[in-house]
């Protein structure tokens, strides 16, 4: 869907109210008095006509109210519906207009077949992305073989053979950005974005953030919170789009004061009429100071030229049009930004001039001539930055040698999402989206980094959260981009028996708020983005092992820090070859845990955590004072009592069995050689083991601490009785095990 984007970002809520009915062909009416609305009683047909030349003039708030009107009268009238959809998607209202698309789609799809498509985009925008994933997949199943040559009128002309095409292609690419977003949001960038605030920002629009130093901000504004007044004056003048400047607090990081006007030259003159001003920015050297003048005609369009004044001695030189044929007639020319670019001062700007051009408006650079300060012939950026959709809000950072710029016909996360490039000023390799929180599903701008000090930035978007006089996402704001130190650990999967990479696995990482991102390794290498105040837990998962872990902590990381990256290594163990936790010990006669056995039982908390799908059997001992029953009684409260400690600490119940076994399999004799009492043989007995079951169906053991010998002597000897109890021929082959071991 072709949007008027200047409209989207210069003036989406320039809200009017106006008083000359007979003026509605040639005013924005956008605010409408239902009490004392003149149109009250006209004819569905002559409400319908006024509505039409509403929409056809960009008022499309005012248009809203009259087609909810119309289509209460016609509730299942397609075209009422569509045009609805129609007004509330021009206005960033994605809620209603997801709805009344999807609501035409099941009215009429066959004379509105592109209805499934906005739809899509409409979800797309609120950030529901499944939703849309589905209403695209739904337009190409129904766009498999035909289009149509046939058309209606203007607002539901049906699809010809070549923009079926192109649609269908674009609906692809609209999938292939919604599937990247689900997976940038799960792995947001290192960044704090915030409001910048009620004093830079306003109920209208906010526009190109221009960081003065790391003192101001200068940024274009109508700096008005109520509804603007059109009276039937020809020289009235309504608030417009110009410069102001807000300095930072001093002593607070990024908390703006209130916003004063911009007096460097004569670059606002608001009693110019159609005068919209904005995009300043100087040139490297801070001689030249460039900007935007735009007009609005029919149709609430815009048309734009840049402007440069130069600073001679003492005042800046009055403001010329840009030469060179930069400011291209029958075409508009915005967004200036001037870079050094290797050895070359080079001027930025979007343009949808028709010649040379990909399509829509496209980023275009001129380079400045240093011995007389003129402008070259522009040209294209090329293919690998525009695309046949629009481009716009160029930026380069000369530090790191990339352009940054504004998108919405590549892979995106909303409508605009911001991309970087390396190189210039006409060749540009690894586009990349900038991620998440970055981008968002609404629309976002005009990214720029402080010139000075650690690299923070500014945009503009319409995200929720933004200052907005009508819907929560009909206006740009100014937000603040602060990074964070790029904290990165990496590690390999390591078999712990052959010291090789384990391939086919999946690393976990956990926080202390027990959130999980998973990492799924082809060749056992991964790498996970960690932030600051968090502490990390990172375990491997592949059938038939289990994991060692390992800890990192950012805790004591502050946001001034450099990037880090930290190394780790985990280890995969056979599911045979597990590990056992020291044994656990009572005081006599006694179910309650002694001290020192805690640390011990954590060990194998943090086991179960990390290897979730292994179960335990926990089997406790007594020692040899008392009967046989009172010590089987005593011995079951011992293995509860671990039981118990490991589910308060998190592990799942039925994933554990307790087990009291008494005065069996003793570990130490009890007598010494002269025949006296041994305590300390006592203490070993009274103790607590545990064995690891892999499959609670068969209950196979596959390692028992309670046996005698290694877990390699355990393993082989459980091999060669397995062979054993096959070989028919084998004295004693299937006999059940003793009761002594527990079984």
């Amino acid at each position: 869907m072709r949007k008027n984007w200047l409209f989207l970002i210069l003036a989406t809520t320039f809200v009017t109210a106006h008083y000359n009915l007979n003026a509605q062909t040639k005013r924005k009416i956008e605010v409408r008095n239902k009490t004392n609305d003149p149109m009250r009683g006209f004819s569905p047909e002559k409400e319908l006509s006024l509505a039409l030349g509403l929409v056809q003039e960009g008022s499309y708030f005012n248009a809203i109210d009259y087609y909810q009107d119309l289509k209460t009268g016609d509730p299942r009238n397609p075209f009422y519906t569509y045009i609805l959809a129609e007004c509330y998607s021009k206005t960033r209202d994605y809620v209603p207009a997801a709805k009344y698309f999807a609501e035409t789609y099941y009215l009429d799809k066959k004379d509105y077949p592109r209805s499934a498509f906005y739809a899509a985009q409409m979800f797309k925008q609120q950030g529901e992305y499944q939703q849309a994933i589905t209403w695209f997949k739904q337009f190409l199943t129904d766009n498999k073989k035909s289009g149509s040559n046939t058309q209606a009128d203007e607002y539901h002309r049906l699809l010809s053979q070549k923009e079926l095409k192109l649609f269908k292609k674009n609906a692809q690419i609209e999938i292939d950005g919604c599937e990247m977003a689900m997976v940038s949001i799960k792995d947001p960038q290192p960044v704090n974005i915030f409001n910048c605030g009620p004093n830079v920002n306003s109920s209208y629009t906010e526009l190109s953030p221009y960081p003065l130093g790391d003192t101001a901000l200068l940024f274009s504004t109508i700096n008005k919170n109520g509804l603007s007044v059109i009276r039937d004056n020809a020289s009235a003048i309504h608030p417009r789009e110009h410069f102001m400047i807000a300095n930072k607090q001093p002593g607070y990081v990024d908390s703006f004061q209130w916003p004063l006007p911009f007096y460097d030259g004569a670059f606002d003159d608001q009693k110019l009429a159609g005068a919209e001003t904005g995009n300043g920015c100087y040139s490297p050297g801070g001689d030249r100071f460039y900007f935007t003048k735009c007009s609005v005609g029919d149709s609430f369009l815009f048309t734009c030229k840049i402007f440069y004044s130069e600073f001679k001695q003492y005042n800046w030189s009055p403001a010329l049009e840009v030469p060179g044929n930069v400011n291209e007639a029958g075409s508009s020319n915005t967004m200036p930004f001037v870079a050094k670019v290797g050895k070359k001062e080079v001027l930025y700007f979007a343009s949808n001039r028709r010649l040379q051009s990909r399509g829509g408006y496209d980023i275009w650079y001129s380079i400045i001539d240093p011995r007389n300060g003129t402008f070259r012939r522009p040209q294209n950026c090329g293919k690998q930055v525009n695309t046949p959709n629009d481009e716009v809000t160029p930026y380069y950072d000369t530090r790191v040698a990339k352009l940054y710029f504004a998108s919405n016909g590549k892979k995106s996360f909303g409508g605009f999402d911001i991309y970087s490039a390396d190189g210039g000023p006409s060749r540009y390799t690894k586009i990349q989206n900038m991620g998440y929180p970055i981008n968002t599903s609404a629309d976002e701008f005009y990214f720029i980094k402080d010139p000075l000090g650690k690299p923070d930035a500014y945009i503009v978007s319409n995200r929720i959260g933004s200052i907005a006089l009508k819907n929560p996402t009909c206006c740009n704001d100014i937000w603040r981009v602060q990074y964070e130190p790029r904290l990165v650990v990496m590690g390999k999967v390591l078999s712990k028996k052959t010291q090789e990479l384990m391939t086919q696995v999946v690393v976990k990482m956990a926080d202390q708020k027990s959130e999980i991102n998973t990492y799924n390794s082809e060749d056992g290498n991964f790498l996970f983005n960690m932030q600051r105040n968090h502490s990390y837990v990172i375990t491997a998962d592949k059938a038939g092992y289990t994991s060692s872990r390992a800890t990192v902590s950012t805790m004591s990381v502050k946001r001034s820090d450099a990037d880090d990256t930290v190394m780790v290594t985990i280890y995969l163990d056979s599911t045979k070859q597990s590990f056992s936790v020291s044994n656990i010990y009572y005081d006599y006669d006694l179910a309650t845990l002694r001290p020192e056995s805690v640390e011990s039982l954590d060990t194998l908390v943090n086991f179960m955590k990390d290897n979730p799908s292994i179960y335990v059997e926990i089997y406790s001992f007594t020692d040899g004072k008392g009967t046989a029953e009172y010590n089987d009684a005593l011995s079951q409260r011992r293995a509860q009592s671990v039981l118990d400690y490991l589910e308060k600490n998190g592990v799942v119940r039925d994933r554990m069995t307790a087990k009291g076994l008494g005065f069996k399999n003793k570990v130490a004799s009890e007598i010494t050689g002269n025949g006296q009492d041994n305590p300390q043989g006592r203490q070993l007995n009274r103790r607590t083991e545990f064995r690891i079951i892999g499959d609670l169906p068969t209950r196979r053991v596959l390692f028992n601490s309670a046996r005698q010998g290694t877990m390699d002597q355990q393993e082989r000897n459980l091999h060669m009785q397995e062979e054993a109890e096959d070989d028919p021929a084998t004295p004693g082959a299937k006999q059940p095990a003793s009761k002594e071991d527990g079984e």
